[in-house]
C-alpha cells in the first residue's frame, strides 16, 4: 500500500507547507489531443500576459520557494524550483513545447498556479515515500544519466523505503526512474506551496488537475488529499471488497 508523508523534522522547519497529493491509476499516455494542445497554448499566453514585466522573484509562490531553498543551503537562482524553471522558460522563450499528454497537463497546472507539480511514475516508488532532509547516503539518478549520485547532507529529498531518491532539492528535479513515460499507467502526483495562500491555491490546483484527468482519461481512478503539519500523511485507500 502506497503512502506519502512529510517528516516531522521537515515540518518543524517549514510549518507553512501545504501539499496536494493525487494517486492516479488506470492512466494512459501518448500524444496530446489537439484541444488540449490549444488549451495549453492558451494558458501559456494568459500566464505570460499575467506576469508581464513582474520579476519572477516577486511572485509570492516562487519567492517562498526561494526562501526555502536558501534555508537548506541551496542557491535558489542556481537551482530553481520546477515551477520557476517552467515560468522562466515561458517568459524568456515565449512557449513551452508539448511533450506528451501527461507532461503537458502537469506543466499547464504548474504555470497556471505558479506551483511545482511532480508526476512520479508509481513503478519508481518502493513502499512509502517521505519528504525529509537527506543524510547523504541515498542514491539519486538524474534525468538522462545512468550513474547515481548522493544528495548533499541536509538538502530536502523525496525518498522511498529503499533509499532511492525520486526528487532532489525538494522540487528542483525528479529522478530518471520517476519520470512519466509513454507506458505510464499509475502516478503519484504532488502539488506543493509554501506561500500565504498556499492552502487555497494547492486545493484549487488539485481539483482542477483531477477534472482534467477525468476529462481526458474517463476511466482514471483517483484518490486525493491535502497535507499539512496537522495531517502530514497520505495513505492509499484499500480497494472496495
Amino acid at each position: 500500500m502506497l503512502t506519502f508523508r512529510y517528516d516531522d523534522d521537515l515540518l518543524a522547519r517549514y510549518p507553512a507547507i501545504r501539499g496536494g497529493v493525487i494517486l492516479a491509476r488506470n492512466l494512459h499516455n501518448g500524444p496530446t489531443p489537439p484541444d488540449l494542445i490549444e488549451a495549453y497554448l492558451s494558458e501559456q499566453r494568459a500566464t505570460n500576459a499575467r506576469i508581464g514585466d513582474t520579476p519572477l522573484s516577486q511572485i509570492p509562490s516562487l519567492a517562498a520557494w526561494r526562501r526555502a531553498f536558501s534555508a537548506f543551503g541551496v542557491e535558489p537562482t542556481k537551482y530553481r524550483n520546477a515551477a520557476e524553471s517552467l515560468l522562466r522558460r515561458l517568459t524568456k522563450q515565449g512557449n513551452i513545447p508539448s511533450i506528451n499528454m501527461l507532461v503537458d497537463l502537469e506543466n499547464m497546472i504548474s504555470i497556471r498556479y505558479g506551483l511545482p507539480v511532480a508526476f512520479f511514475d508509481e513503478r519508481s516508488i518502493h513502499g512509502s515515500m517521505t519528504v525529509r532532509f537527506a543524510t547523504g547516503d541515498e542514491n539519486f539518478t538524474d534525468l538522462g544519466e545512468l550513474d547515481p549520485v548522493h544528495p548533499a547532507e541536509g538538502e530536502v529529498i523525496f525518498v522511498d523505503e529503499t533509499g532511492q531518491v525520486n526528487a532532489r532539492r525538494w522540487c528542483w528535479r525528479q529522478s530518471e526512474q520517476s519520470a512519466a513515460r509513454d507506458d505510464t499507467t499509475g502516478l503519484l502526483i504532488t502539488i506543493e506551496g509554501l506561500h500565504e495562500d498556499a492552502e487555497q491555491d494547492v486545493q484549487s490546483a488539485v481539483d482542477e488537475l483531477q477534472t482534467l484527468l477525468v476529462a481526458y482519461i474517463p476511466e482514471v481512478d483517483l484518490q486525493a488529499k491535502i497535507l499539512s503539519p496537522d495531517d502530514p500523511m497520505f495513505t492509499e485507500e484499500p480497494p472496495e471488497a
